[in-house]
């Protein structure tokens, strides 16, 4: 095992991807000298063929991207921050996840966009620092992977650029510098499989992203209260692994869902639904969830901290189903 940063896991699963398939190439907004260190250098071994710079048009290089996998190319696009989707929403939504149901199969995509830089926490204000993984969950015909430490994200990702469906890989922004352990040998993680990263009896927290090591945090502070809480981790919210989020809910009881999007119509709210109609009779205590408030994210650093999850709203809501 090696400790690296969670951004040179994702560089290091690009790299081995393009030496293991020439046709895997990554496409983007300043992908040959980047913001983050995902991309770093790789011009230099692969070249600009490979690691190709692009205008600042999303909708134009996302289209591009499906060109290139519906003719044999296994493409990387990566959109700068997640925000950009939305310019791009028609390639993505009306185009990507529709053209393999709309041709009788006969026509694979094989396509990785990388949602970078998601979420707050940086002062990047409205535009910048929203989660939209929810926007995609509604969407039939893509994959999502939500990685929270650099061993599933390098896991993951091999595993999205290796398949033949477009898979959305969303990155938060505040986990690029996070440290994990990763293995030196050739790994892959499956998509669909959830994983619990910390066990316990009393109550469930269904986490995802940056909000997973913020609640395996929680759930140390918990412990010295008297409370033994389990910390989920679902990894991709399609597929989803169900099983595993209910087999923690049947064995504890009590759940909180924590997730950085807002609580309108979100991945909690979804969570939620399935937990109420697949393992209500196990319930102890009302489901709770701890999101974003409903409102775009502020730029003032005390605002912006103020409506993402944080510490105190965790414990409050998990002493709730916990009566504490």
């Amino acid at each position: 095992m090696v400790l690296i940063n969670f951004d040179y896991a994702i560089r290091d699963a690009i790299k081995e991807e393009m030496e293991r398939d020439e046709r895997v190439f990554i496409m983007g907004e300043d992908v040959r000298i980047p913001f983050y260190n995902c991309t770093r250098g790789l011009v230099d071994i692969f070249g600009p063929k490979r690691v190709r710079n692009t205008p600042i048009s999303e909708s134009g290089f996302i289209g591009a991207a499906l060109g290139a996998a519906a003719t044999g190319l296994r493409p990387i696009a990566e959109l700068m921050f997640a925000d950009f989707s939305f310019v791009a929403m028609d390639q993505i939504v009306n185009q990507i996840a529709k053209i393999r149901f709309m041709t009788g199969c006969k026509l694979s995509i094989p396509l990785v966009i990388r949602f970078a830089g998601m979420g707050a926490g940086s002062q990047y204000a409205a535009q910048h620092s929203s989660c939209v993984d929810a926007f995609f969950m509604h969407v039939p015909g893509l994959k999502i992977a939500i990685p929270s430490t650099p061993y599933d994200a390098k896991g993951l990702l091999k595993t999205a650029i290796r398949d033949n469906n477009p898979v959305l890989f969303f990155e938060h922004k505040q986990l690029y510098f996070t440290q994990g352990e990763v293995p030196k040998e050739e790994y892959t993680i499956p998509l669909g499989k959830a994983d619990v990263k910390c066990e316990g009896t009393d109550v469930t927290l269904i986490a995802t992203l940056n909000m997973v090591p913020l609640s395996l945090k929680v759930a140390r502070k918990l412990q010295e209260i008297g409370i033994s809480a389990e910390v989920v981790d679902p990894r991709t919210l399609v597929p989803l692994d169900k099983k595993t989020l209910l087999d923690s809910v049947n064995k504890t009881g009590r759940v909180v869902i924590i997730d950085e999007g807002v609580k309108t119509c979100g991945v909690a709210a979804e969570f939620m639904a399935i937990i109420m109609e697949e393992a209500f009779e196990s319930l102890k205590a009302p489901v709770k969830r701890v999101t974003t408030f409903d409102t775009p994210i502020p730029f003032s650093k005390p605002l912006e901290e103020f409506v993402i999850p944080n510490e105190t709203r965790i414990i409050e809501a998990v002493k709730a189903v916990v009566k504490v």
